[in-house]
């Protein structure tokens, strides 16, 4: 696998970014469309609606955590292993990856536990409890998704790490497959069974149940080592360093969920003094609204990912191999591709904002439901470029083996900029201050990428020192 990987420090950049990102962002685009395809079904079923949305809405972050950790196992074991090749390091790879796949295996199970032991309370600090419909489908909807967080996170932790062996194809084939099956799965259970919340949910499962067993599948057939009870043997050091690779990617998922239950329950609390959203009847559409305009941010936020961690493999070997270089031809590249997803969106959703909210069954909720939302979508995503270049730089800087500086931007993003301006902005602006809180913290966040950017630049350019940028 050694001498089969040297094309990464030989190939055009451009050409290898295009074979490994592409199929991450499919990858990822596949997996965003699990919950997303929910919400849209959930949105156009008529005994469902703006409630099932909202419901959609309180669980969508609870999700999120468990992604976080899964990618933190994944993306640290996909960086470990891309470093470990270039510097021509099989066995450490391979124990990086068997060790990726009982910490996969342990944290799914673990976290399962706790969010059916704890349900109830757990709803509640989300905003469940913004009127007692909502409250129920969200209980209903929650209990079958905890049911399969372990395959869930099985099946995304180890989607980075069939990357890294050198499958990008395969790692996105098992994920289009899994989401298949909830696509055909989901107007079965939810129109022609009317199981509501609880088919929604099912659907989902099954399809992250056939992405789970695909990777065990893989697993048998890696291409960089051959897995044995020796990979499966604890070492600190490889441990550390996986999960400390992957630091950053947790803590911008978890953080990300932070924002979310902030964000929720100030909807929650400052909707019920809106003259129009502090009654009964319409006391979920806020949190619909915001949760539907999260899901649109995050099929963008998916390609801008898609392109960034795809190039991680590229990174780790290049800089493991000395070829910094090529490292910034990269950087270069991908910040430019960013940059135009970043426009395409922002054109979307302040020119098209009515179109997409229709995707979400609009055509059966009041003209306040509308009202908020073309608002919401032209106020929370009208600083989405900047949004993109800073997801792209944390995950470059991550991809470089640099956990601290990648890890300091993404908290000062999600924890210091996200959720305090999501608890500030409210007290003075009602509603409107929950909307503009992300714009906000993505200008700040782009200042302070600036800088962390123009000193990678000059580090790879041989004008400064590696810890420079560190």
């Amino acid at each position: 696998m050694e001498q089969g990987q040297t094309y990464l420090a030989t190939e055009n950049v451009g050409k290898l970014m295009g074979k490994y990102a592409i199929p991450c962002i499919i990858s990822l685009l596949v997996g965003a469309l699990y919950n997303i395809v929910d919400q849209i079904y959930i949105a156009n079923a008529d005994y469902l609606g703006s409630f099932g949305n909202a419901a959609n809405t309180v669980v969508f972050p609870l999700t999120v955590i468990a992604l976080a950790v899964a990618v933190m196992i994944g993306d640290g074991c996909c960086a470990f292993v891309s470093l470990s090749l270039g510097k021509g390091d099989g066995k450490r790879a391979g124990n990086s990856i068997g060790l990726s796949v009982l910490m996969a295996v342990i944290s799914g199970i673990l976290l399962c536990a706790v969010y059916l032991a704890f349900a109830t309370p757990i709803i509640a600090m989300f905003g469940g409890t913004v009127n007692g419909e909502t409250f129920a489908l969200s209980k209903e909807y929650f209990f079958f998704i905890s049911l399969g967080i372990p395959f869930y996170m099985f099946g995304q932790a180890m989607n980075p790490v069939i990357r890294a062996d050198g499958s990008p194809k395969f790692a996105m084939a098992s994920t289009l497959l899994g989401a298949l099956v909830n696509i055909v799965l989901d107007p079965l259970f939810i129109f022609r069974f009317r199981w509501g919340m609880t088919g929604a949910a099912l659907a989902t499962v099954a399809g992250q149940i056939v992405t789970a067993l695909l990777a065990v599948w893989y697993l048998f057939r890696l291409k960089s080592v051959r897995l044995s009870k020796g990979e499966f043997r604890w070492d600190k050091g490889v441990a550390g360093r996986t999960l400390s690779l992957g630091i950053c990617s947790f803590l911008s998922q978890i953080s990300l969920v932070a924002a979310m239950a902030a964000i929720n329950n100030m909807i929650r609390k400052y909707g019920a003094r809106d003259a129009v959203f502090g009654q009964e009847i319409y006391a979920q559409i806020p949190m619909a609204v915001v949760g539907i305009v999260m899901k649109v941010f995050q099929i963008v936020i998916s390609v801008v990912i898609g392109m960034a961690a795809g190039c991680i493999p590229i990174v780790g070997y290049n800089m493991g191999a000395g070829k910094r270089e090529r490292v910034r031809r990269l950087f270069t590249v991908l910040l430019a591709c960013e940059a135009a997803v970043g426009a395409a969106a922002l054109l979307t959703v302040e020119f098209l904002p009515r179109q997409l909210i229709a995707v979400f069954g609009s055509a059966g909720e009041s003209v306040y439901y509308t009202e908020f939302a073309v608002r919401a979508f032209r106020i929370y995503l009208c600083m989405i470029v900047f949004a993109c270049l800073n997801k792209a730089t944390f995950i470059f800087l991550q991809a470089m083996g640099k956990a601290v500086a990648s890890t300091t931007l993404s908290m000062i993003r999600e924890l210091v900029f996200g959720v305090g301006f999501a608890l500030l902005l409210p007290v003075f602006f009602g509603l409107d201050g929950v909307l503009f809180s992300m714009p906000v913290s993505d200008i700040l966040t782009a200042i302070v990428s600036a800088v962390l950017i123009a000193v990678t630049y000059r580090q790879l350019s041989g004008h400064a020192s590696p810890k420079a940028a560190a």
